[in-house]
């Protein structure tokens, strides 16, 4: 069929007369292309997917202005001790201790440390300045006059915060306190990752309860992390590849091209991140076993239509036309038109991604395009030439021959395994698809609750890892990762984090007389998922907050305060200046810069909200707030808001990217499948399996309570690029073979036997790169997305081999009324 296309025609010649030249291009195109892999720059963490949305530009802003108590600013790090009580003497000392070490190292750059145990040493000598001084004090010290020091510090809120919320001012304890340490890093991230990871082995050293926690470490981990899902999943996708790829072949060297296809589609692809300066993350480590389960698809069915055309050869040749050459004629001529529509439809279904409004979600669209144009130029130019020369090459030598009969053979069990449900499906072909359009539309039903989800659990290294993975061999296994487990410790110890809060960040002049009293008022009648006291105000930490508590501790203040109320709430209405330069200060100056800037133009408010309400609808009510209960600028805020926010932007781009695979998929297909057989209704044939494979995905992700998330809200469009594989397939094999034989019936058994087989084994290595992420991968999102990755494929077969024939069955009884009908117009002749 396809030799009346002249530019497959000139594929063909160009393959079968010149193959090692194509040889010898493309490997000098595979070295280009790895000069890239040096330079791969890992990312990982959530902030590269936050940082596209507003709300975290605007989040990202307050939390630089008001400087958060524990904010992981450059340049910082935090020692975290636990322990049964941080403020006895020997833990104080120990904290001391590291600190001291710290800085006397030269190579730690530390310009300031501050931690309880220093301002307990400076409570008891305050002629102590240096570490080393404040740690001879508190060793020469009796625990007795240690707790005295720490309950005399017990009002200081620059100790306060450095301890846990459980502090017992009584018995001078408390389980949990923090010491910070600056460096002068010079805003290389880089130097003070090392800086961290050294202050990290300098805790270690000190055989104590204290771990170092900062950005640089993060970052670290998170490459980490990346480093190791990769040295775990893909030898195990590789192995178990090579172990499906021998049963399928049955001929070591057949399975030596494809594993060499294999490495050099990877090498293209990642090659192409590193000279087009793309972050490798955490989406792209599912993309090395899409590739290679496509390239495994690509590769078989090229061995195995070899083989089919090899045995059919005629016997009679030219000398120059021998059956091998015959054979990968026959072989590139119809298998080229189904290579470039798969690779058109699957380009379609993953560049869908690039419309995302997250940056890595669009980066993962565009490299999986690129990944699959390389698979198929290598699979359907490289691997037939190499294979011709292969073959010549044993043909001419006594190299040892092995099978050559393909996979789903006639005869085969395979073979007559999979056309065995056209005997029953064949009988009443409307009634099957009548049922099947019912049940799908029930999973569809089901499915249409999926939530979408965005947590810094999916993509920060795992506090815990899976007892198996340490089963590995060593150079597999993953590394110790202390970054969640440290959030964990600050989020239940300490006011570190916004999860059960929610920012209005205020704009404009807040020295003007109404200003506080509009903050005050922005609380009344809050809506449902703000926490309120007895009098229905909403309970708010703000710049009031800090007045209230300076007022309690100065009586002159508190004057200043009582003479500044004019409507007796409370609330100052006048002499707000005043009020501030005395507030800035007092002891109370670095917790109102938290809420209030020194120009008096900028202040934030915190209200707490309920913590059984969904982030939904505390954004929701949160934006009612900012619009409606301030006289100033105001915009909502949070980690909360700002969670949503990316929530619904994974969710939209889950939804486009389906939307735009399935549309620009049945155009692409209707106009290729006109251009070629001036048969259009194909386009929607071929899609039909797609449709049922993406409802009964969506329905199994409600099942299995698997949200859209970063990595998953992929998987509708990649469904859509994988699946349509196999459509194409069976539809271009089975056209083909109803032109020859004109039953369809017929044409369908024989095209579940030969190309069912191909696709058989395209689904074991597929789900099996799925399931091997699963169990292999680290971070949960990988987890999930190998999951569906398994249920995906194996949906797609199954839909391609049992939906898909019997719809191709009434489209050729369609096809025959059509023909009909037009002979009886034309006068008996079909058009």
């Amino acid at each position: 069929m396809t030799d009346q296309h002249g530019l497959v025609s000139a594929v063909s010649d160009g393959i079968v007369d010149h193959p090692l030249t194509i040889v010898v291009l493309f490997v000098l195109l595979t070295g280009g292309f790895a000069t890239g892999i040096g330079e791969i720059q890992m990312e990982g963490g959530t902030e590269q997917f936050s940082e596209d949305v507003e709300a975290y530009q605007t989040n990202d802003y307050v939390d630089e202005t008001f400087g958060p108590a524990f904010e992981d600013e450059p340049g910082t790090t935090l020692l975290l001790q636990d322990s049964q009580n941080v403020l006895s003497k020997q833990s104080l000392v120990r904290m001391l201790r590291v600190q001291h070490r710290l800085s006397e190292r030269s190579s730690q750059r530390v310009l300031q440390t501050t931690s309880p145990a220093q301002l307990v040493a400076a409570e008891l000598d305050p002629s102590a300045t240096t570490t080393e001084a404040q740690l001879r004090v508190l060793r020469r010290a009796t625990e007795t006059e240690v707790q005295q020091a720490v309950r005399a510090q017990g009002a200081n809120p620059k100790f306060t915060r450095l301890i846990g919320e459980d502090f017992n001012a009584r018995s001078a304890s408390s389980s949990a306190a923090i010491g910070v340490v600056t460096h002068d890093a010079n805003g290389d991230d880089q130097f003070l990752q090392q800086i961290q990871l050294e202050a990290q082995r300098v805790a270690t050293a000190a055989d104590g309860d204290i771990r170092v926690f900062g950005s640089g470490i993060t970052e670290y981990e998170n490459t980490q992390v990346l480093r190791d899902s990769l040295a775990a999943s893909i030898p195990a996708v590789v192995v178990l590849l090579v172990l499906f790829l021998a049963v399928a072949y049955r001929d070591p060297f057949d399975l030596l091209l494809a594993i060499v296809g294999l490495v050099m589609s990877l090498v293209w692809t990642f090659g192409f991140v590193g000279i087009a300066g793309i972050p490798f993350t955490q989406l792209q480590v599912a993309l090395p076993p899409l590739l290679m389960a496509i390239g495994v698809d690509f590769g078989i069915h090229i061995i195995n239509r070899y083989r089919e055309e090899l045995e059919d050869a005629p016997d009679t040749l030219s000398e120059a036309e021998t059956g091998i050459t015959a054979a990968v004629r026959r072989t590139i001529s119809p298998l080229m038109v189904a290579f470039f529509m798969v690779m058109g439809t699957s380009v379609i279904g993953f560049s869908a991604n690039m419309a995302s409004g997250l940056s890595p979600i669009a980066d993962f669209g565009l490299v999986a395009a690129v990944g699959i144009v390389s698979v198929m130029l290598i699979f359907g130019i490289f691997l037939p030439a190499a294979k011709l020369l292969v073959e010549r090459l044993r043909r001419d030598t006594p190299l040892p021959s092995f099978t050559s009969k393909p996979l789903g053979a006639e005869d085969s069990m395979l073979g007559r395994v999979l056309p065995y449900h056209l005997s029953i499906t064949s009988k009443a072909p409307v009634l099957f698809v009548f049922v099947l359009v019912l049940t799908a539309g029930a999973a569809g039903y089901y499915g249409q609750d999926v939530e979408s989800s965005f947590e810094n659990e999916d993509m920060l290294p795992p506090e815990e890892i899976s007892g198996y993975l340490n089963y590995l061999p060593a150079e597999m296994q993953p590394g110790t990762y202390t970054v969640t487990g440290n959030i964990h410790f600050l989020e239940e110890n300490f006011e570190t984090t916004d999860d059960d809060t929610v920012t209005i960040y205020l704009q404009g002049s807040f020295a003007e007389d109404y200003a506080l009293e509009s903050v005050y008022r922005g609380g009344e009648d809050p809506p449902s998922s703000f926490v309120t006291g007895e009098s229905r105000q909403a309970e708010a930490t703000s710049i009031l907050t800090v007045i209230d508590k300076y007022a309690r501790e100065s009586p002159s203040f508190a004057a200043l305060v009582e003479r500044s109320d004019r409507t007796g709430n409370g609330v100052p209405d006048v002499n707000l200046d005043v009020i501030y330069e005395e507030l800035l200060s007092s002891p109370y100056e670095e917790e109102a810069l938290q809420y209030l800037t020194a120009d008096y133009r900028e202040t934030r408010v915190v209200y707490s909200v309920e913590t059984d309400a969904t982030d939904a609808a505390i954004t929701t009510d949160a934006e009612s707030v900012a619009e409606t209960s301030f006289r100033h600028q105001a915009t909502e805020t949070g980690d909360v808001v700002v969670f949503q926010r990316v929530s619904d932007e994974v969710y939209n781009s889950a939804v486009t990217a389906l939307l735009l695979a399935l549309t620009l998929a049945v155009v692409f297909l209707t106009l290729t499948y006109y251009a070629l057989e001036r048969r259009p209704a194909l386009g929607v044939v071929t899609l039909f399996p797609i449709l049922v494979t993406v409802v009964f995905l969506v329905a199994t992700m409600r099942f299995l309570d698997i949200p859209f998330n970063t990595l998953t809200a992929t998987i509708l469009s990649v469904t859509v690029g994988i699946g349509i594989d196999y459509s194409i397939h069976v539809v271009h094999r089975f056209v083909e073979e109803y032109d020859t034989r004109g039953n369809g019936l017929a044409s369908a058994r024989v095209t579940l036997q030969g190309t069912g087989g191909a696709l058989f084994g395209t689904t074991l290595t597929t789900a099996t790169a799925g399931i091997a992420l699963y169990y292999l991968s680290i971070t949960p999102i990988l987890v999930q997305f190998g999951a569906l990755i398994a249920f995906s494929v194996t949906y797609s077969f199954i839909t391609s081999v049992v939906i898909l024939p019997v719809v191709l069955v009434l489209w050729t009884r369609w096809e025959s009324v059509r023909d009909a009908v037009q002979i009886g117009f034309i006068g008996g002749t079909p058009k």
